[in-house]
């Protein structure tokens, strides 16, 4: 198991500007209350077309909060924010496994897996080695 440092997680967001979040809160905006969920995004850019797309890093609605709602309005944010800056596209990955979320995607939002994509990894020793290709 692995922990975040949140000292860290509170820098590369908000001071850094890495990612931005959408977070859904019990309570007004002035006493948000309890967090029940978020969405963490990122601006990318697509080559294919010329213009920016949005990626959603990570969707997360608690368990007891799910299905009354709240994924769909993170989600109908999302199409704000991407509509208000432009992006032809809204992608984001699901676990294989995740069959729920795989049907909330696909059924409820409209969402099509990608077929002709294959997703990609370096993990930290990976990004290390490629210091090799540097001259």
């Amino acid at each position: 198991m692995s922990f975040i440092n949140l000292a860290q997680l509170i820098r590369n967001i908000f001071e850094k500007h890495h990612a931005s979040a959408l977070v859904a809160c019990l309570g007004t905006t002035d006493n948000p209350g309890e967090t029940i969920g978020f969405a963490l995004y990122f601006f990318n850019f697509s080559t294919w077309t010329g213009k920016p797309g949005l990626y959603l890093e990570d969707l997360y609605v608690a368990p007891e909060h799910r299905n009354l709602g709240i994924g769909k309005a993170l989600f109908g944010h999302l199409g704000r924010i991407a509509e208000e800056n432009d992006c032809v596209r809204l992608d984001w990955a699901v676990l294989k496994w995740n069959a729920p979320s795989i049907v909330f995607y696909e059924q409820v939002l409209g969402a099509k897996p990608m077929d002709e994509w294959q997703g990609m990894r370096l993990e930290v020793e990976g990004i290390k080695n490629l210091r090799k290709y540097v001259k």
